[in-house]
């Protein structure tokens, strides 16, 4: 008996698929290789707005991706200021809060850490105080918080000290504001000195105006806060305005 070999035709084996890379074209590619065929100026300029649009766009995200690190920061803010006086009734008052040196000490490092540096615009009409905290990131893309406050005239401060105590307060919060940061228990140090005083519901308010980046998702944020409040605080409904404001002027 003969031995017969058997044959089983198998299925070939799949090949690997060859990665093809794709280039991204960026506007700025596209500008160049206008440029290398002589496009028109009204072509150019439109490339040009493109480029810039994409640009705020790109910083935009950039911004966002720091901000994501910041907040992952075990940022630690201590109250190493103790207050203690006697009120008008005789009682003794004590407590502890945290100063404007405090908050930037503990801030400070962890924004730079992530590219991100806090300025302040301070401007004076009249008896009002305006302090906006400007927080930017190194691609160029920045948030701001604007709060109000007429000078602090309680104790016997004179007019230089009043305009000073009022400020600091103001750098204080909105610093705090636009980083989503708070200290535990905030403090009542302000007395007399801000129109409102400023809780921690009231800076995830601020917060989450701040975080809006359309009109519609700001215009959301205002909803949110008049079923939250029967009447919302002036410190939101100004921050809410300046908010609003920048996006249509950015859009």
């Amino acid at each position: 008996m003969s031995n017969a070999a058997i044959i089983i035709d198998a299925e070939p084996e799949p090949q690997p698929r060859k990665q093809i890379a794709v280039a991204a074209t960026t506007p700025s590619d596209l500008l160049a290789m206008a440029v290398q065929q002589g496009a028109d100026l009204d072509k150019l300029q439109k490339l040009m707005d493109l480029q810039d649009r994409w640009e705020a766009n790109e910083a935009r995200k950039a911004f966002t991706v720091a901000m994501t690190g910041f907040k992952a920061e075990p940022v630690r803010i201590l109250k190493r200021k103790n207050v203690s006086f006697t009120t008008r009734d005789g009682e003794k008052t004590s407590y502890n809060h945290a100063e404007l040196s405090d908050i930037t000490d503990a801030i400070g490092p962890a924004l730079a850490k992530h590219e991100l540096s806090y300025r302040w615009n301070i401007k004076q009409e009249g008896s009002n105080i305006s302090v906006t905290c400007i927080l930017t990131h190194v691609r160029g893309h920045f948030e701001q918080v604007t709060m109000n406050a007429s000078p602090d005239a309680s104790g016997k401060k004179n007019a230089i000290q009043q305009v000073a105590s009022a400020t600091t307060y103001l750098q204080r919060y909105t610093l705090l504001a636009i980083t989503g940061m708070s200290t535990k228990g905030m403090d009542d140090d302000g007395r007399g000195t801000a129109q409102e005083e400023m809780d921690a519901s009231e800076l995830d308010w601020l917060s989450k105006i701040n975080d809006a980046q359309t009109v519609e998702e700001c215009q959301a944020v205002k909803n949110e806060m008049l079923s939250a409040y029967d009447d919302v605080p002036k410190t939101l409904k100004g921050a809410y305005n300046t908010r609003i404001r920048d996006l249509k002027a950015s859009a």
